[in-house]
């Protein structure tokens, strides 16, 4: 090759090397996949998976460890043969990234509406993975981009005074704000709702955490300066997820297989207690067994928990004689009447009238018990449609008196009625109360006792071994009988 030819290829490689370069940022940009995301994009997807998570744990294993639901097929969940259940922890930690996101963005354009939103969604969402594990990734977690790959596991007590300064900081942020939030499927982007929600949540999580600190002080805060801490009002605060009459947003169980559906039953402990009281929640839970259903004398019967396989499958002659779980959490869910019942639950009304009678109950809080416990009563039955009964609340099993230890007793049963289907806040607040006393399942494989906690995802051995070993050696043990601190 002469030089003239050299030269040539010279020149046209310089050229295509310098045009490329030059447009090397312009040809790998997607146009259709943007950078950032706002935070109303963000917001909607975060909520609808996290509650379909919630949903689905509490219908996997929540009713039954809770003794609202019984298996009569494939039972080792009711057996407490539990190996790992890890979609609270993957979906948190998943959606945690996009409400960093949310603050995020948030706070570059000083909209505390949004960030306070935000704050809100972190603490409920942290608290779910805490109570179900204990120990967990916090203050380091979601820091990837900081160049944190290992995060460390916080202390319970730590995650829980993080989740309260949270919930804190969103009621003083909602407080000096006004308008709403785009994307918001829980309360239209209402923020005087997203305010009532922060402050019942912290009424939840001080309750919750009262074993081991006196939640008094701030319960009496939060209850005397009602303007600063404004609280629920009434079931048109209800934190509530409402799903759609047509796919792709309907309720979980609606898509299920009628078998998977059928595996679960009524809890002959719940559905006697119904009966017991003439209470008309029965046919709102449970429906008639198959074997009665639409005569002229339907029968209700309900499944022990916790039965071998052949014993659960023939218990009271089969299936046919097995009480099911209502149709507005099935086939009716996309009905008017299961569109009002079947929802995505963060909290209620009547979950904060009944912390409310049990804080005035125990001294932290003055007031009258009876009227929040009533409150909360109505409040239930309102929830699904119905009216109390007038001579419910006069009914012995149901009617406070002079002695604290059977008012409690009481308070805290209405309330494990109460919470039916609505995520997994029924088995958290029974570890703490103990309320009602629950015998372990029958043939249960755990010693006797029934599970406390999850253990950690496999995964975590593999990935943050190290963190997770120390968590695991501080907590006493990965295993579904080891106490939470919150419980010791």
């Amino acid at each position: 090759m002469n030089k003239l030819n050299i030269f040539l290829v010279a020149l046209i490689l310089s050229m295509v090397t310098i045009s490329c370069t030059k447009d090397f940022e312009e040809i790998n940009t997607n146009n259709n996949a943007p950078e950032k995301v706002t935070p109303q994009l963000l917001l909607p997807d975060i909520q609808r998976d996290m509650i379909n998570q919630v949903l689905g744990e509490s219908w996997g294993i929540g009713n039954i460890v809770i003794q609202h639901t019984a298996k009569n097929q494939f039972v080792n969940e009711d057996r407490y043969l539990w190996g790992e259940i890890n979609g609270i922890w993957n979906t948190t930690y998943n959606k945690l990234r996009d409400i960093q996101n949310i603050i995020i963005a948030a706070e570059e354009t000083n909209d505390a509406g949004t960030k306070a939103v935000a704050l809100v969604m972190r603490a409920w969402m942290y608290s779910l993975v805490t109570d179900a594990y204990g120990d967990i990734p916090y203050s380091e977690a979601i820091k990837a981009k900081d160049g944190i790959f290992y995060a460390k596991y916080d202390s319970q007590e730590a995650v829980y005074a993080g989740i309260l300064a949270d919930l804190k900081e969103a009621n003083q942020l909602l407080g000096s704000t006004s308008g709403v939030v785009g994307g918001d499927l829980i309360y239209g982007g209402n923020l005087s709702k997203w305010r009532k929600l922060a402050n019942a949540l912290r009424v939840r999580y001080l309750v919750r955490i009262s074993n081991k600190k006196s939640p008094a002080a701030e319960l009496t805060e939060i209850i005397n300066n009602a303007s600063a801490n404004p609280l629920f009002t009434s079931n048109e605060d209800n934190a509530t997820y409402t799903f759609r009459s047509t796919a792709p947003d309907q309720f979980p169980q609606f898509s299920a297989r009628s078998g998977s559906f059928n595996e679960y039953r009524a809890s002959k402990f719940m559905l006697d207690t119904l009966v017991s009281l003439s209470d008309p929640r029965l046919t709102i839970f449970y429906r008639a067994t198959p074997k009665t259903e639409g005569t002229s004398n339907p029968v209700f019967i309900g499944l022990p928990n916790g039965l071998n396989d052949v014993d659960a499958l023939t218990y009271a002659g089969g299936p046919e004689n097995h009480s099911r779980i209502s149709d507005v959490f099935y086939e009716n869910a996309v009905t008017s009447q299961g569109l009002s019942i079947a929802k995505g639950v963060i909290m209620t009304y009547a979950e904060l009238q009944f912390l409310l009678a049990e804080a005035v109950a125990k001294g932290w809080i003055t007031g009258e018990a009876n009227t929040y416990y009533q409150a909360g009563i109505n409040a239930s039955f309102s929830f699904y449609g119905l009216t109390t009964p007038s001579n419910y609340m006069d009914k012995a099993e149901v009617k406070l008196t002079a002695n604290t230890d059977e008012n409690l007793k009481k308070i805290g049963f209405q309330k494990w009625i109460s919470f039916f289907y609505q995520g997994m806040e029924a088995w958290f607040d029974w570890r703490r109360t103990k309320i009602p006393t629950l015998k372990p399942a029958i043939s249960n494989q755990n010693g006797g006792k029934i599970p406390v906690r999850f253990i950690y995802p496999i995964i975590e051995q593999g990935l943050n071994g190290p963190n997770r070993l120390e968590a695991v050696n501080r907590q006493g043990g990965d295993d579904i009988n080891t106490l939470m601190w919150h419980l010791k």
